[in-house]
């Protein structure tokens, strides 16, 4: 899975130069609120873009881990048919059927376990990568409510950060 990129890197120093050139043609006090706020807003779409391709990687990983403990619990079955047959061939038994068994049941425990996890991780990964979409539409609405003058389009962008703030915390817990 590809880690979200996050086109926010210069956006505070270009929101820094906009808000000097049209603090002439608003209250300076709104201009710095609107500035601070699509800062706040690019904070929180970084860390939720880090923690989105830190769980993309954990699915990953866990369905890797999965992989590997299915392929485990196949050759154990395979180890326990060659075991059955064992006595029509070489003889001795070293397991029997039933602990072999037990064997096979512990390792697809764990693999569906660890399918689980990986399920998990990838559904937290969903939830951020949406909150980053929601923080950097907030943070481009925002920069045009700095730029345009118009207070409503801060509006709706704090409403946008609102929204990218559920879904962030939705991918936390």
């Amino acid at each position: 899975m590809e880690e979200i990129e996050i086109p926010t890197e210069h956006l505070h120093e270009q929101i820094k130069e906009k808000t000097e050139a049209v603090l002439g043609k608003r209250e300076g006090k709104s201009s710095m609120y609107i500035a601070v706020c699509t800062a706040v807003m690019a904070v929180f779409a970084a860390i939720a873009g880090l923690m989105a391709g830190h769980y993309s990687n954990e699915a990953l990983i866990g369905q890797i881990k999965a992989s590997d403990q299915w392929a485990f619990y196949q050759a154990k079955s395979i180890k326990a048919a060659i075991k059955k047959l064992e006595p029509f061939v070489a003889g001795g038994v070293q397991k029997t059927p039933e602990q072999i068994q037990k064997d096979e049941e512990e390792i697809k425990r764990k693999a569906q376990e660890l399918e689980k996890e990986s399920a998990i991780d990838l559904e937290k990964h969903s939830w951020l990568a949406k909150a980053v979409t929601f923080f950097q539409v907030a943070i481009a609405i925002s920069a045009i409510s700095l730029l345009s003058g118009k207070t409503m389009l801060w509006y709706i962008g704090i409403l946008l950060a609102l929204i990218g703030s559920g879904f962030f915390i939705t991918g936390l817990v």
